[in-house]
């Protein structure tokens, strides 16, 4: 670096960096807590400060290693501090890093402008130091809140982050280049010029980042809620094909008991019999009939018993579906049918033994009270309030529950999902009468 040009100081550089990475530790999802965290936290100030200290008169080879050593430190408590993906980990780890430039960046340039050639106040120092670190961080620390998910948790994918990562190098190499370099056309000559060009690219850059943020924020919630759209659909789709299959069963069902009538004429009596006794067992398998006072819950409950029966999954159920009579077709297929759905789809990876369902639906102090129980193996693992998605792609998985849980929103209720020892289990609570 120039020596004819006061940098930041290292301390500074360190503190602004662990801010930053505080900003984003703050809403993100945490795994570490309490006094475990205090002190983690307290030391990666300290490593870094140090670290930044024995680096500073290292020769300019050595700046964009030492710089890179940095950056990882930051990686380092950013991920093993937050509940989140390495991908996730590094690109927060870069917006934190320009902003942590943006803000030492801003602050030495007032610095330099109210103190250069002037005698040196400590306390004025300190105090300048505090507020536009404090004022600043704390903005960034609204911005971010503002467009964080719920989650805390954005699946960003490796396209996304090599994208941020190209924008993180543009700006840092940008800004830098006249402490390296004044023969350059980017490049300034005098200090107070240098200083703008590092401030200004800084903001710029983390401008640009915050942009691509919010872009990658609302393209996150279309895919959801587009994913979400077409489970609603599927699961309505699934209930048309049901009630249509269900009522040629109703047909044959009826024939059957005509023929059974008929062969009970049968002289032969062991033959009869044989050929009742298998005719009997055939119509058992169409008798997973559901009664429960309301056709849309009765269809979509037979449908899911004849699929359960055929893989040796036990479904029972004590519903009083009327009290879902107010409640629209899609509605109620999107609830019972995803959470059917996916409690079937867990249960075909155990012992037959253990494939067990009920479901049970009944009024509890003015509320209408949904309950999905099935048998659950391992340890339940929630991410926000919700499990999260066993299969490997988690870009287009995972939104069947998001869409119990909007679902029941529409109607003022709520949702909640724990494990009882071996049993998974999710409550459904709308409130009576339902209301849209």
């Amino acid at each position: 670096m120039s020596e004819l040009l006061p940098d930041i100081p290292r301390t500074y550089t360190a503190l602004a960096e662990w801010l930053a990475c505080m900003v984003f530790i703050s809403v993100l999802r945490r795994k570490i807590f309490g006094w475990k965290f205090i002190a983690f936290a307290g030391g990666a100030l300290v490593v870094q400060s140090i670290f930044l200290m024995l680096t500073k008169n290292l020769p300019i080879v050595f700046w964009v290693p030492a710089m890179i050593v940095a950056i990882g430190m930051m990686f380092l408590f950013i991920y093993l501090t937050c509940d989140i993906s390495t991908v996730d980990a590094g690109y927060f780890t870069i917006k934190a890093f320009v902003a942590a430039e943006f803000v030492a960046s801003l602050e030495w340039q007032v610095h330099f402008f109210l103190f250069s050639g002037k005698s040196m106040n400590v306390l004025l120092e300190l105090a300048l130091l505090v507020i536009i670190y404090g004022s600043l961080f704390y903005l960034l620390w609204i911005l971010e809140k503002r467009h964080m998910p719920a989650e805390g948790n954005l699946n960003i994918r490796l396209r996304e982050l090599l994208s941020t990562l190209l924008i993180g190098i543009a700006v840092f190499g940008v800004s830098n280049l006249s402490f390296v370099s004044a023969q350059t056309p980017f490049s300034g000559q005098y200090a107070q010029e240098i200083f703008n060009i590092r401030t200004l690219v800084d903001l710029g850059g983390y401008a640009i980042l915050f942009a691509y943020h919010i872009q990658l924020n609302e393209l996150r919630i279309k895919h959801e809620l587009k994913a979400m759209q077409n489970i609603f659909q599927n699961q309505y789709a699934q209930y048309q094909q049901s009630k249509e299959s269900i009522d040629m069963i109703n047909y044959k069902y009826h024939d059957l008991k005509n023929q059974i009538l008929a062969l009970r004429a049968e002289q032969n009596v062991d033959k009869r019999n044989d050929y009742l006794k298998q005719m009997e067992d055939d119509i058992k398998f169409y008798e997973a009939q559901n009664k429960t006072g309301n056709h849309v819950l009765d269809t979509l409950l037979t449908s899911k018993n004849i699929y359960c029966i055929k893989h040796d999954i036990t479904l029972t159920s004590v519903a009083d579906g009327a009290l879902l009579n107010d409640m629209d077709v899609i509605d109620i297929t999107t609830i019972f049918g995803n959470a059917l759905d996916n409690a079937i789809e867990y249960l075909q990876k155990i012992d037959k033994e253990k494939r067990l369902i009920h479901l049970s639906v009944f009024k509890q102090k003015g509320f209408i009270m949904i309950r999905f129980e099935n048998y659950f193996e391992g340890k339940l693992k929630l991410e926000g309030s919700l499990p999260t998605t066993t299969k490997l792609d988690t870009h287009y998985h995972g939104y069947g529950l998001k869409s119990i849980r909007y679902t029941v929103r529409k109607y003022g209720g709520v949702i909640s999902v724990n494990q009882r020892e071996n049993w998974f289990e999710l409550k459904v609570l709308i409130p009576l009468p339902l209301s849209k």
